[in-house]
């Protein structure tokens, strides 16, 4: 399964960066549930939908450095660029550990921090 959850990541991930959230969502589960730890938990694909419109005005950039698979989970460590309302670049450190469910992402735990410039 560990190629499969990679593949299905990578899909979904391709679609974020083409600023198609809606095929992104395909790859979720109805009753994906996303923690981004020490900020907010999101409950089911409407709240991600709503998420995204706030998060994503325009589409983000990722590099992902490593995917590693064990069982029904998946973590991906890199880093993704976001613009903010007022034009502001950030470049985050994150790890996005995923429990996949049925061929889907039904679960989030994602660790993001800020990657200051030296």
């Amino acid at each position: 399964m560990s190629d499969t959850h990679k593949a299905i990541l990578e899909k979904a991930n391709a679609a974020i960066t083409q600023g198609d959230y809606e095929g992104f969502l395909a790859y979720c589960t109805d009753d994906t549930r996303w923690t981004f730890v020490g900020d907010r938990i999101l409950r089911g694909k409407q709240a991600v939908r709503e998420w995204m419109a706030t998060a994503y005005k325009e589409p983000p950039r990722f590099a992902v450095h490593r995917l590693i698979a064990d069982g029904d989970f998946l973590s991906a460590v890199g880093e993704i660029t976001l613009r903010d309302d007022a034009g502001k670049t950030s470049r985050n450190a994150y790890c996005d550990v995923w429990r996949f469910r049925d061929g889907r992402l039904a679960e989030l735990q994602a660790f993001v921090v800020e990657a200051r410039l030296a």
